[in-house]
């Protein structure tokens, strides 16, 4: 699928709320068929188990104890209890899934399962740092960032001091340049060739198990970053060679090798797509379209779609994940509506956080097991289910995407330029796009450039809105389609034959 949509599940937080309901613990096994099915029939081609790895001890007693991140787990969950804290999934112990779920041969039977619905298994791959507790701290401290007494009594939130082979040492946390460090982590050092080579086989073989993977802060191997992050501290000393060179490119040509079809995506930001894509990478979070969306204004989000084809149809596109705010707390309830179509009916891969479609307003942080009950936004669900039907046609995800701009339907009218029109064609079908991105009804008249709307009348036909409206196709592509668009209002028209 060129443009496919992929649904993002915390598989601790489901898996415990199978458990509740089963009245036992819960594994992958216990994953309904039902909920595959209904996933599969909102037209998503992809699940994203997030967090399936084996997590330690070491990061759940970080977790626990960490005083700033408990006010946070207090704030979402307010009856927290220490058994609703969990080591945070990006602190992986080990690429094997995780004993409470079922283990790996549990992920291979969802895996079949899921098949058989005609979805595609994606996994977590978190390159920059390994959790306190890896196998790797007690034998390969070469392959870590290390640092010294110094460093520890600077900066204690960056270091710590862990027992290995030969002893005690100090290894830095895992962090990215603007702060600090992930203190249930350890960071790797891209500079040991053994840690390279090490890494290229853990990559191949949780590739061996899932149909695509999505790189947590992909951005920080590169070889710049890298070394901006890490310039106070040494390359390794213990005479294998120091590499300088980009790790995606050839990890990703060995996966591919194996398997042409499987799929990259890379968590990224700082505007670092287009190299991660060049490295590689199928899909890359496109954060700047999410940014754009949050400020409200159509005008740069029309710009960003405008950028060159092969960056902009690689681009992964949210209105939420589990890093950022829930789109019905981040948004206002018809700026969350106008969000979510530019979202799901752009080119890209469209991403859909569990929870998304219910409305839920609470951000779940990665440390929790559990999270409070919270009733569905019938309204949002309702949204949901009638843009995703429309989404789901196969014209958006293996046809032809085209913005159109709009112009002022008077003098002296500039709410044009709050408008984002665009179509999808694939054959004989036909979707027409329009949103209002503003704040302010507005109006415009909009030409069509589509050739084969040309010498005969058309519906359009509503999927938001029930209504449909008859128009003649030498007006669509000639002097143009007047539209009158409430503030933040939304259609997605299918354009079907008229009389």
């Amino acid at each position: 699928m060129r443009f496919p949509t992929l649904y993002e599940i915390n598989t601790r937080v489901f898996l415990h709320e199978r458990g509740v309901a089963l009245e036992r613990a819960a594994t992958l096994d216990d994953v309904p068929d039902e909920a595959l099915a209904q996933i599969a029939a909102r037209g998503f081609s992809w699940i994203w188990w997030l967090g399936v790895w084996q997590t330690g001890p070491l990061g759940e007693a970080e977790a626990r104890r960490h005083a700033g991140l408990r006010v946070e787990l207090v704030r979402a969950l307010p009856d927290l209890v220490d058994a609703d804290i969990v080591s945070s999934p990006f602190a992986v112990q080990a690429y094997d899934v995780h004993r409470d779920f079922g283990g790996d041969d549990a992920l291979a039977r969802l895996r079949a399962r899921m098949g058989e619905h005609g979805l595609s298994l994606m996994l977590d791959f978190v390159p920059n740092h390994v959790a306190l507790d890896h196998a790797w701290v007690f034998d390969h401290p070469e392959y870590l960032v290390q640092g010294d007494a110094a460093d520890l009594a600077r900066a204690p939130q960056n270091y710590a001091r862990l027992p290995t082979r030969g002893g005690s040492m100090i290894f830095a946390h895992g962090r990215d340049p603007g702060f600090d460090g992930w203190t249930d982590t350890v960071q790797l050092d891209y500079r040991h060739a053994g840690l390279r080579a090490a890494q290229r086989a853990e990559f191949a073989r949780v590739a061996g198990r899932c149909d695509g993977v999505r790189c947590d802060m992909a951005m920080l191997l590169e070889p710049d970053v890298f070394a901006r992050t890490w310039a106070d501290r040494a390359p390794p000393t213990d005479g294998t060679p120091v590499i300088d060179e980009p790790f995606w490119p050839s990890a990703i040509a060995d996966v591919k090798r194996a398997s042409a079809a499987f799929t990259f995506l890379a968590e990224v930001y700082w505007d670092l797509d287009a190299r991660l894509q060049a490295a590689g990478f199928d899909f890359t979070y496109d954060k700047r379209f999410y940014d754009l969306l949050r400020a409200g204004a159509a005008a740069p989000v029309r710009a960003r779609l405008a950028v060159e084809p092969r960056l902009r149809d690689r681009g992964a596109r949210f209105v939420e994940n589990h890093d950022e705010a829930r789109a019905a707390a981040a948004f206002e309830p018809e700026q969350h509506r106008a969000a979510a179509t530019l979202t799901l009916t752009s080119p890209g891969l469209r991403l859909v956080h569990e929870g998304q479609l219910e409305g839920r307003r609470a951000r779940v942080p990665m440390q929790l097991r559990r999270r409070a009950p919270e009733p569905v936004d019938d309204g949002v669900r309702d949204f949901y289910a009638r843009l995703l039907a429309v989404a789901g046609r196969p014209v958006t995800h293996e046809g032809q995407w085209a913005a159109w701009p709009c112009r002022a339907a008077w003098d002296g009218n500039a709410t044009h330029d709050q408008l984002v029109v665009s179509t999808w064609e694939h054959g004989d079908e036909r979707l027409l796009i329009v949103v209002n991105y503003g704040a302010a009804r507005a109006q415009a008249k909009v030409t069509i450039g589509l050739p084969a709307l040309a010498g005969r009348a058309w519906l359009l036909d509503d999927q938001i809105s029930d209504v449909c409206y008859e128009r003649a196709g030498d007006s669509l592509v000639g002097d143009g389609l007047y539209v009158d668009v409430p503030a933040w209002g939304c259609h997605v028209f299918v354009v079907r034959a008229g009389a």
